[in-house]
């Protein structure tokens, strides 16, 4: 692994969903590149430009340039940084397909409390 990491994701700890989802991520070869941060367990401030009202409301991304991405592009950057995934990124990319990703992404942001509680109760067999 190089010094700086391949992309940041800050995620949301506290939510079910998206511990699984992080979880998948983290299972997958290309990871160990990946630095991952639980901004529940985090102060008021996360980095000078992201706070942690603003992490928990979104996804966000650091990618290797230092550029913070949230929503849509921040998924895509996690899926450049996953070998297997880059093939979503590829498609992505398609004229429009970033805009469409995104307008999913805000209409599931008002369900996701919701549907993060639902799976919280979910327990394994």
């Amino acid at each position: 692994m190089t010094d700086a990491p391949a992309a940041t994701v800050y995620y949301d700890g506290s939510c079910p969903l998206c511990r699984a989802e992080i979880a998948h991520y983290q299972r997958q070869d290309g990871a160990q590149a990946i630095c991952f941060l639980d901004d529940s367990a985090c102060e008021d401030r996360i980095a000078s430009d992201l706070s942690r009202t603003d992490a928990m409301a979104r996804f966000h991304v650091r990618d290797a340039s230092g550029e913070l991405v949230s929503g849509a592009a921040a998924f895509v950057s996690v899926w450049r940084a996953l070998p297997r995934w880059r093939w979503a990124a590829r498609l992505a990319g398609a004229p429009g397909a970033l805009a469409l990703m995104e307008g999913a992404y805000r209409l599931f942001l008002p369900i996701r409390p919701h549907l993060a509680r639902l799976a919280g109760r979910k327990r394994p067999a």
